[in-house]
């Protein structure tokens, strides 16, 4: 089964067209981990946009209507602000987003599947356990972004090892 799911997980990456290795280091504290998030994490000046967040694969594990709730552990807080690309303002109360991680066992099931809305700010905070190591791949967590008006993002956060927090902005492209 393993072996399955290292397959699909790869077939999805080069479909994304990204490089299976693409995880980088980040500075401590950062929980971000490519120099595209970081650039979109930063305070943008007067009329300036926000690149959208890098798309990442959706892998096999996901399950669509994961319980409304903000927390499905200890260990972990993962926050930030979902934004416009367009002009990097906040989508305040439009943008839900959809967690789902293995659990401390290495295995996906339903007690580490969330959904939340972002709240007046844009601004949203995710509690979990610290996501394990499984098989090939990295500790990460998985988000799936929606907002009317703009393009579904899925991406993926991997916390850098020891940290018990991490900052992810969010940025959407507006849909076509």
């Amino acid at each position: 089964m393993e072996y399955l799911t290292f397959l699909l997980l790869l077939l999805g990456v080069l479909a994304l067209g990204l490089s299976p290795g693409r995880v980088e280091a980040a500075p401590a504290g950062a929980g971000i981990q490519s120099p595209l998030m970081l650039a979109a994490a930063g305070q943008p000046k007067s009329g300036e946009t926000c690149p959208p967040t890098e798309s990442d694969a959706l892998g096999p594990f996901y399950k669509p209507g994961a319980p409304e709730r903000a927390s499905v552990g200890r260990g972990y807080v993962l926050s930030g602000v979902v934004k416009s690309a367009g002009s990097c303002t906040p989508i305040a109360r439009e943008a839900h987003i959809e967690f789902w991680l293995a659990g401390p066992d290495g295995n996906y099931d339903d007690d580490h599947r969330a959904t939340l809305f972002v709240d007046e700010t844009g601004a949203y905070r995710f509690e979990s356990n610290f996501p394990p190591k499984y098989s090939f791949r990295p500790p990460h967590i998985h988000l799936r972004v929606t907002a009317k008006g703009y393009r579904t993002l899925v991406t993926q956060h991997y916390p850098a090892a020891g940290q018990t927090q991490g900052t992810f902005d969010l940025v959407l492209a507006p849909a076509r």
